[in-house]
């Protein structure tokens, strides 16, 4: 019991000591905590590192490709720096904010103020090149001219620091008038080229006011991104402040940029991730769920089946499908029975039906529903129609006869016909009347054995 309770706290000392190594190696973003005495501070949400080599042009502008920043993320440059007169301010307002950003600095800047690039490094923050005298002619260039300009830049930025490895491989140009002999060249050298994603257009003779306008206007279009901005302007100074403020009221967060290194390797992303203009079907990649990389503590691997499992008996590969046994019958392989179900032969007298024979006393009937059953008899419907009829006739005639309606006074033929001829209008209407009634008495009949049953 004690064994597992020191066990189970060596296991809980052995992770917090691997998740503080952990921390130590990561890069530390500075967060709004970080800055006494301002509470309000935006502070630097986290540190993105990026190889230069695998993405070696950025910034939606100009490329295909920009930095894998999530909703909401912003990522601070400056140019042309440094110049204390401006730069010393940007640097003070970005400390109050615990902000950190990139600063793509000018060689004969830095061979006037070696100091100033010295303290970007001091703060913190990540510094690139610019070139060497800022000309707005690299489009123009041919390759041994912008190679010149971008070496010169690299070496006075270089000679102001301490140490060569503070420079950072990041590298923008002029005035982004980039042209393909400088880009192939920033890429053989291994550098990063950097565009932007939106400017705030401050070189220009505009008011602080409108500076701001155009910074948190075109980051709220966008969304996230590369923000433009030098640090050598007054009207950058002043707007800074606000667009800090407002970026923070808001809920935009401060990205810091560093190249990797073989102490601290590239932020995992996804090539999605860096797409300036992602499709609808690149999107909805993003927001797919990720699958997990398990680490499987032992990967035994099954046993393959040997090439003897599948000798024939005589030591040859078997090629056909058709399985043999291990006997053989005057020298042939003998054909195997399938294994599959054979179909059950049926004893025949299960096949005979046996079905009862209903007897001849189900269909049996009562003698009163029998005989309504039963057709009349040939010739009786004529009979109970004509015996009627003769009668009346017969009652008609000597009706006629008694009250004198037959006149004898032409030939015996004539008085014939014509006592023929009345008979036979009065028989007519004596046979309808008694076919009415013989009608009603068989069905007063059916109705009277009904009631009975």
């Amino acid at each position: 019991m004690v064994g597992s309770r020191l066990a189970g706290i060596q296991i809980k000392c052995w992770t917090v000591f691997c998740l503080g190594l952990l921390a130590c190696a990561a890069p530390r973003a500075a967060s709004a905590a970080d800055c006494p005495g301002h509470p309000d501070a935006i502070g630097t949400s986290r540190t993105l590192v990026v190889d230069p080599r695998e993405h070696p042009r950025i910034g939606a502008m100009q490329y295909p490709q920009t930095l894998p920043l999530r909703d909401h993320e912003v990522v601070l440059t400056f140019d042309d720096g440094p110049l204390p007169r401006n730069s010393n301010q940007v640097l003070q307002i970005l400390a109050d904010q615990c902000v950190k950003a990139t600063f793509f600095i000018i060689g004969q800047q830095a061979l006037a103020s070696p100091e100033g690039v010295r303290k970007y490094v001091a703060a913190g923050h990540s510094i690139g090149s610019h070139s060497q005298h800022h000309p707005l002619t690299f489009n123009k260039m041919s390759a041994e001219q912008a190679k010149q300009e971008i070496d010169a830049g690299i070496a006075s930025t270089t000679a102001a620091l301490s140490d060569p490895a503070q420079l950072a491989p990041f590298f923008r140009i002029p005035g982004l008038l980039r042209a393909e002999p400088v880009e192939e060249y920033v890429a053989s050298q291994g550098l990063q080229l950097w565009s932007a994603d939106f400017l705030a257009d401050d070189w220009r003779h505009i008011s602080p006011s409108r500076v701001y306008d155009l910074a948190i206007k075109r980051i709220e279009a966008r969304g996230k991104g590369i923000l433009l901005l030098h640090d050598i302007q007054a009207r950058t100074v002043a707007a800074l402040p606000k667009i800090l403020h407002e970026l923070k009221a808001r809920g935009y967060h401060i990205v810091h940029v560093v190249p990797a290194t073989p102490q601290q390797p590239a932020t995992p992303t996804e090539p999605e991730q860096w797409l300036s203009h992602p499709s609808s079907a690149a999107v909805a990649a993003l927001n797919w769920p990720k699958v997990p990389n398990f680490v499987f503590a032992e990967a035994a691997a099954l046993p393959a089946p040997a090439l003897s499992d599948f000798d024939s008996p005589d030591g040859t590969l078997l090629l056909s499908a058709e399985p043999f046994d291990r006997a053989k019958r005057h020298g042939v392989p003998v054909p195997r029975e399938a294994p599959w179900p054979r179909a059950v032969a049926l004893p025949p007298e299960n096949t005979v039906a046996t079905l009862p024979v209903p007897a001849a006393s189900l269909f049996a009937l009562p003698d009163k529903a029998a005989a309504l059953l039963q057709p009349p008899a040939p010739g009786s419907h004529h009979a109970e129609q004509t015996a009627p009829a003769a009668h009346a006739m017969e009652g008609e005639a000597r009706s006629s006869a008694a009250s004198g309606a037959v006149k004898v006074t032409s030939p015996a033929r004539e008085a014939t016909t014509d006592r023929t001829a009345g008979s036979r209008t009065r028989i007519g209407h004596g046979a309808r009347r008694t076919r009415h009634f013989a009608h009603g008495a068989r069905h007063s009949v059916r109705v009277a054995s009904l009631k009975k049953r």
